[in-house]
């Protein structure tokens, strides 16, 4: 039996969102790594580690032997959140998934935003359509961090029922402004991005993907503000 799982830097800033205490869901669980952890760290007293295929599900229980958490850890073969009853857990994971199954995810069980679970979310894309379906939707981004693991940067949010403010065109792309060391990286990045995308509809036939293009300058123009005032910061 082992006793320490090192975590990477996606599913670590994911497990330090997870409120201490808590009787945590991690749904698209598949090694079952992040409830382990804490399980191990004694940060939580008991996890359900979630699946919708089987295959995952058989790793997630033997990450649970292989770490000794086998009896504080529960396993479920299920689509989202429809296998979990809103009184077993008091937090939810969902990670490592786009940003519109996170959104249905959500959407299929209203009893997360009624109970006021606290949520950890890392998506993997869409990133602009899950921040707006939470505005819609009656949830609250609370705060957002930022992991790297090579080339690439994540986001992680800590989410919650309520209302939050509108969020910008720039904001739905980034999130609010924030002064975390990565924010900066991570701004360059989705600049890149659209540069690409703009260019792309520039090459479009007269009159084909014109208020696209102008959409997403929009966009960029909001991002790049956000750099100017993350650079200063770094001054």
């Amino acid at each position: 039996m082992r006793h320490n799982l090192e975590l990477t830097p996606r599913l670590r800033t994911a497990a330090d969102l997870v409120p201490a205490g808590a009787r945590l869901a991690d749904i698209g669980t598949d090694h079952a790594y992040l409830p382990a952890a804490l399980l191990l760290e004694g940060k939580i007293p008991y996890a359900i580690a979630a699946d919708l295929r089987h295959g995952p599900l058989l790793r997630a229980k033997e990450t649970a032997a292989e770490y000794g958490c086998r009896d504080r850890m529960g396993f479920r073969l299920c689509d989202g959140l429809k296998g979990i009853r809103p009184e077993e857990t008091d937090a939810i994971v969902i990670a490592g998934m786009g940003g519109e199954t996170i959104a249905q995810i959500l959407a299929d069980a209203p009893w997360v935003r009624e109970r006021d679970v606290p949520l950890v979310l890392q998506p993997m894309s869409s990133l602009p359509d899950l921040r707006g379906w939470l505005f819609q939707n009656g949830y609250q981004i609370e705060e957002e961090r930022l992991a790297r693991e090579e080339d690439a940067i994540y986001v992680v949010m800590s989410v919650r029922t309520g209302e939050m403010p509108p969020l910008t065109p720039a904001e739905l792309w980034a999130g609010r402004q924030s002064r975390d060391a990565l924010r900066g990286p991570y701004l360059e990045g989705l600049i890149r991005k659209l540069d690409r995308a703009i260019a792309g509809l520039s090459l479009a036939r007269e009159g084909r993907g014109e208020a696209r293009k102008r959409e997403l300058e929009q966009v960029r123009d909001g991002l790049q503000d956000m750099k100017k005032e993350w650079d200063g910061w770094q001054r």
